[in-house]
């Protein structure tokens, strides 16, 4: 579904749908940003985060950043008295960049929405079970290597859709692989793909001594 222009938010990090991103906005022009959607409805406060490439930045335009990112609804706004802004968002719709509109501070898309198919509804379930007790075994693994927080992934969802795009976020891994797990088309292909990942992270620090501490996206803000 083509949706109008809306306005674009890189960063270094992959957001996806269901996933909450505390964010503090201190750059004037994403300060205008966040200003004029503070003037909408709550169901129209969104924007569209995208993950810049590994060793790109957003001076490169398009081929700085992914093609596909994901809709961010805000659900919590505070300005602080210098003008900057603390918020709370919420992953939701994935999209496809259709063209980019350079004409405001911040830069714009014309976007195509994505639907969120679960592919064959039992294989679907089915690979959520496997890929739920994974990350159960990923958790007691990484637990004593020094990850700082996993709490986003306590009370997992039984919907295939949603859970493949959490365990998918709980995952240490790098942008790349991170955006390509957000790129597939459905639950079913996501679950597969995450199991796959966590049994090859299992193995691999299974085999290693210690690795350095980690912190997980949802632990803590990102400053734009």
């Amino acid at each position: 579904m083509h949706v109008p222009t809306v306005p674009l938010f890189p960063l270094r990090t992959v957001l996806v749908p269901g996933l909450v991103l505390p964010l503090h906005i201190f750059e004037p022009r994403y300060r205008l940003m966040i200003t004029m959607l503070a003037d909408k409805p709550e169901e129209e406060r969104g924007f569209g985060i995208v993950a810049l490439r590994p060793g790109r930045t957003e001076a490169d335009g398009r081929s700085g950043i992914y093609d596909m990112g994901t809709m961010a609804r805000i659900t919590k706004l505070e300005e602080l008295p210098d003008g900057r802004f603390d918020i709370v968002t919420v992953g939701a719709r994935r999209f496809s960049i259709d063209a980019l509109d350079e004409d405001m501070p911040f830069t714009r898309a014309e976007v195509t929405l994505h639907p969120e198919p679960i592919g064959e509804p039992a294989v679907a379930v089915s690979l959520a079970e496997r890929a739920v007790a994974l990350l159960q075994a990923y958790r007691e693994v990484i637990s004593g290597w020094g990850v700082i927080s996993m709490a986003h992934i306590d009370n997992l969802p039984e919907d295939p859709v949603v859970l493949s795009y959490l365990v998918a976020s709980a995952i240490v891994t790098d942008v790349p692989e991170r955006q390509a797990l957000l790129g597939i088309t459905d639950a079913e292909q996501r679950l597969a793909a995450v199991c796959d990942v966590l049994r090859r992270e299992i193995a691999v620090m299974g085999a290693l001594p210690s690795m350095p501490a980690v912190d997980l996206v949802a632990a803590r803000p990102w400053a734009n």
